[in-house]
């Protein structure tokens, strides 16, 4: 692989420094230290190269489809929802406005376009990590579900309540009543402000269009596979470091700039060529509404604060919902498990949203690799 140097790479995208620190951040291009300087960073001029070719408009159908998998065109059609604008709306309804009163089941009422009735989940096991129980509540119900093609679409709408039921109870530790974001609360030990800011986020999480664990429920939804396996999927796809587990990339940070305060552990990032995590989206370029809207609702700590100046000085960027999630972890001296959680929850609604929808389609998502191998030696032999 050829590496470049940053100031190749920004005159070849005709972009800012920290806009290249930005795709390096989202997983869109991939940097290493320069072996000749660790303070400095080289970068992938194939990753490079592909990111000119997306900016400057592909031509054949095989770019194209190659620019779409991160970050490009729309690759399928969804009524779910949009982002527009610097705004997030499901459904044609704005989720900033949805989130000021919407419990999470009335969220997802207006979601799946049906109500929200669960059937009676079973007790959940209460011992073990967190982020274990998640995922050992849906493999059982998958192991077991029927699936779900061909079943009726208030079937299916039962059927989703039901697993976000069963992820619920899993994270609380006990089959309960009442609001979800309640229940959650009072399983983190949180005051009715700390409940209601729990609400907020998980109204906020709820869907993000075709982000990488959506996609992967879409595709086992594709299949004909249970709603329980589409959500175990998009959990799968969720626990990896760039998707739900950047919150507690984000926390590591908070207690680097703790450390050696907030503009150093700025300047080391991007030193490294690396943005700092929780800053930018490329969705989002005047800045991303829900991590404005959940930090408005609370009051944040000196470091979360002094991070949010050092990287809008230093960077030009302004904070994610990765985050907000963050400092409200921090705020509330919760742990990093419990982000995932808040993410994955929340998430949920979306995954079974997007599954159902597949499903209604009756087709197979299946596509087609761009293969870069030798090729078989097509000659006979004796």
């Amino acid at each position: 692989m050829a590496w470049i140097s940053s100031g190749e790479a920004v005159r070849m995208l005709g972009v800012q420094p920290q806009t290249l620190y930005a795709y390096v951040s989202r997983g869109r291009l991939e940097a290493r230290p320069d072996p000749d300087d660790p303070r400095r960073s080289l970068y992938s001029a194939e990753d490079v190269e592909r990111l000119v070719t997306r900016k400057s408009g592909p031509k054949r159908a095989a770019e194209i489809a190659r620019a779409s998998i991160a970050w490009g065109e729309p690759v399928l059609s969804s009524a779910l929802t949009v982002i527009a604008d610097g705004r997030l709306c499901y459904r044609g309804v704005d989720a900033i406005t949805l989130s000021d009163t919407a419990t999470l089941e009335e969220a997802a009422a207006l979601f799946w376009a049906a109500p929200y009735a669960p059937r009676a989940t079973i007790a959940p096991a209460a011992d073990g990590p967190l982020k274990a129980r998640l995922f050992l509540a849906l493999a059982a119900r998958a192991g077991t579900d029927p699936h779900a093609r061909g079943r009726a679409p208030g079937v299916l709408a039962v059927d989703a309540a039901t697993v976000l039921e069963t992820l619920v109870d899993a994270a609380t530790g006990e089959t309960g009543t009442g609001p979800i974001h309640e229940r959650l609360g009072k399983a983190w030990g949180l005051d009715s402000d700390g409940a209601d800011l729990i609400r907020r986020a998980l109204v906020l999480l709820m869907d993000h269009e075709l982000n990488a664990s959506t996609f992967s429920a879409r595709v086992a939804a594709s299949t004909g596979a249970s709603l329980a396996a589409c959500a175990l999927a998009g959990l799968s796809t969720l626990s990896g470091p760039l998707h739900g587990g950047a919150a507690a990339g984000v926390l590591a940070f908070l207690d680097e700039a703790r450390s050696r305060g907030a503009e150093g552990a700025v300047r080391a990032r991007l030193d490294e060529g690396r943005a700092p995590p929780g800053f930018g989206h490329p969705l989002y370029p005047r800045g991303d509404p829900r991590a404005k809207e959940l930090l408005s609702r609370f009051q944040p700590t000196g470091t979360i604060s002094a991070v949010e100046a050092a990287a809008a000085q230093e960077a030009g960027q302004v904070a994610n919902v990765d985050f907000a999630i963050a400092a409200m972890m921090q705020r509330f001296a919760l742990p990093a498990d419990v982000a995932f959680t808040l993410f994955a929850i929340g998430r949920c609604i979306g995954w079974l949203g997007h599954a159902m929808e597949q499903i209604e389609t009756g087709t197979l998502i299946r596509p087609r690799a761009r293969y870069g191998g030798p090729m078989p030696d097509t000659a006979r032999t004796a």
